[in-house]
């Protein structure tokens, strides 16, 4: 079955799409990537998404549900008469387990667009079920990415920083959290200092680290809690942090060591020594970042770090579609479940 996956971040920098064949079931799970778009959000549409996360009237939320609905449609269309299905992440602007998560982009679009079923609801289906809602993309990183006799993590690094470690294929040996902020704090500051990504990871390179302001910010107590656990923007924002360096450079170079420090400690506390961390995510790409990772840790970085979550996604609406589990309560904290709900062609 061929399969379009369409995952919406946290950094909430547009959409990435992947189109996937998938063959067999879990138990005996074989793919190939036959594609992939990245789609950038217009710059009003982003702005609005940001201001959804920090809550907005009514009106304005309901416009956006179906504005990214249409904005997914139109992104997918290239992909029109090759997918079978579709799995579509939404994009989350509120996750608060086990009150609620809350997902936008209007899913009658893609179906009506394409002509094929939509999964979609994920998130809502696992937290019914006593999860967090997330990791979802926990048990297609063990299937897709699993090597027999290895300890293996895939750690993606989007707006929260998030890692799925497993031996093997064997879902008993599976861990999976969100270990913080990824790149949603040095996003942040870019944007408040007018700078683009790739001027503020070059502003970044040359700044001094202050260990002061980075000692106070690991002691949240989020970093304390055991798995399962999943966080967000909520907890994540520029202006929650106290004792911020005045200097551009060290601010940026800061928060870089603070979600570095921060995934360091994940792995000392609770996940322990592993074969290889398959960075994903489009922190990937910050070279600073990476580069403090790779002095502790066995880093690879994706041949394609965009591709990991979509692929994800596309893997979920495709066991749903055969009936499987999709979603393992080891990972989120709640029960085994085929998450998901569908909205047919018409």
């Amino acid at each position: 079955m061929r399969v379009l996956g369409l995952m919406s971040g946290t950094s909430a920098d547009g959409v990435d799409l992947v189109l996937a064949e998938f063959w067999g079931g879990a138990s005996d799970l074989g793919h190939r990537v036959l594609a992939h778009l990245e789609v950038p959000y217009p710059k009003p549409l982003r702005e609005r998404v940001l201001r959804a996360m920090r809550g907005v009237k009514t009106r304005e939320l309901a416009l956006l549900h179906h504005d990214l609905g249409r904005f997914y449609a139109e992104a997918a269309r290239p992909f029109l008469g090759q997918a079978e299905l579709v799995g579509l992440a939404g994009q989350t602007v509120w996750h608060e387990p086990p009150q609620a998560t809350f997902q936008l982009g209007e899913a009658s679009y893609l179906a009506g667009a394409l002509g094929v079923p939509v999964v979609f609801g994920f998130r809502a289906v696992d937290l019914a079920a006593g999860g967090e809602g997330a990791p979802l993309v926990a048990y297609p990183d063990l299937l897709l990415f699993g090597e027999e006799g290895k300890r293996v993590s895939v750690h993606n690094l989007g707006g929260i920083s998030n890692l799925t470690a497993f031996l093997g294929r064997d879902p008993q040996s599976l861990l999976a959290f969100d270990t913080g902020p990824g790149v949603c704090l040095f996003d942040e500051a870019a944007s408040a200092l007018g700078l683009a990504p790739e001027e503020a990871v070059d502003l970044a390179e040359g700044g001094e680290v202050d260990q002061e302001a980075l000692r106070a910010w690991l002691a949240h107590p989020y970093f304390q809690r055991p798995p399962p656990k999943t966080t967000g923007r909520e907890v994540w924002r520029l202006e929650a942090l106290e004792g911020k360096p005045e200097d551009p450079a060290a601010l940026l170079k800061t928060l870089l060591a603070f979600t570095a420090e921060s995934v360091l400690l994940a792995y000392r506390r609770f996940v322990g020594p592993v074969d290889r961390v398959l960075l994903a995510g489009g922190g990937a790409r910050n070279r600073v970042l990476v580069r403090l990772l790779s002095e502790a840790l066995p880093v690879v970085v994706m041949e394609n770090p965009k591709v990991r979550e979509p692929l994800a996604f596309a893997l979920l609406a495709y066991l749903y579609a055969r009936g499987e589990v999709n979603v393992l309560g080891r990972a989120t904290g709640g029960r085994d479940v085929r998450a998901g709900q569908v909205v047919e062609p018409f």
